[in-house]
């Protein structure tokens, strides 16, 4: 079986509050995009132990917690018989970049083991069983556009308001460590109408629409605030970091020429087709 797990982009992030579990309550839009990981297994009918995994890693993998897909496996080995499976993942996706890609791996994972050995999991199950595994999970279980709130784990759908733009990442190669930033954000217990806002014209979106960590990160590496400046200076309607960082992105009405500046860091077009 070969999966393609994609990432994602951030519309819009507040922290709302802290949570007693040690989470955080945030509000936030989650928006699939075509940049995606390779994931495959196969089962090893011939294993001589039960249960035996074994997963390899290639591309980009100098990144922490590559055991993400285990993880889902040992979760979904809690109530069912998981059989034995060689898997390889392919990273495409940059680590520690605020696109979720590890995530994105461990939800289609979860998802297709469901499916290829009829578990019977339904969709809010699985999501149920995601969220322990990674805040974004849950989303990458529905993967369709979506206002996010609770700790990831409440999910509306979203029309597809993207369709029909280009799509610019730039990632400086600056990973940002996730529960570092929640502990330096300070939570603010209001919204700000982000299911209401995220419906304006796209062009509106950047008098409206904030990424909360980007005051944080900004300050530490202030390249990443020039990334976004130059995204608007090359003509996007709306320009953010997404997630807690440090990947900026930028929405175009046409296809963009990616300056040569930029040569350094990855770098990822395409047309959003959903």
């Amino acid at each position: 079986m070969i999966l393609f797990p994609n990432a994602k982009i951030n519309i819009g992030l507040s922290v709302i509050r802290k949570r007693r579990d040690g989470y955080h309550d945030i509000e936030t839009v989650m928006y699939p995009i075509g940049l995606c990981d390779v994931l495959e297994y196969i089962e090893e009918k011939n294993s001589n132990q039960d249960s035996k995994i074994s997963i390899t890693y290639s591309g980009n993998i100098s990144f922490t917690g590559q055991d993400i897909c285990m993880k889902a496996i040992n979760l979904l080995e809690e109530s069912h018989k998981v059989p034995a499976l060689k898997i390889h993942l392919l990273k495409n996706i940059p680590a520690g970049a605020g696109l979720g890609g590890g995530s994105s791996d461990a939800a289609f994972l979860l998802n297709s083991l469901n499916k290829t050995f009829a578990f019977g999991l339904t969709s809010d199950q699985l999501e149920d069983l995601s969220v322990h595994i990674g805040s974004d999970c849950p989303f990458f279980i529905r993967n369709r556009p979506s206002f996010v709130t609770g700790k990831g784990d409440k999910l509306q759908d979203l029309p597809a308001m993207l369709k029909g733009y280009f799509l610019l990442l730039l990632y400086p190669g600056i990973p940002v460590n996730t529960k570092e930033a929640y502990s330096g954000v300070i939570p603010e217990d209001k919204s700000y109408n982000l299911r209401e806002l995220i419906l304006e014209p796209v062009d509106r979106w950047k008098y409206y629409i904030k990424n909360q960590f980007e005051d944080l990160v900004f300050r530490k590496y202030p390249i990443i605030a020039e990334i976004k400046k130059e995204l608007y200076d090359m003509g996007a309607v709306f320009a953010s970091m997404s997630g807690s960082g440090s990947t900026l992105y930028g929405i175009f009405r046409t296809r963009v020429k990616i300056p040569a500046k930029f040569s350094s860091y990855f770098t990822h077009l395409e047309l959003l087709t959903r």
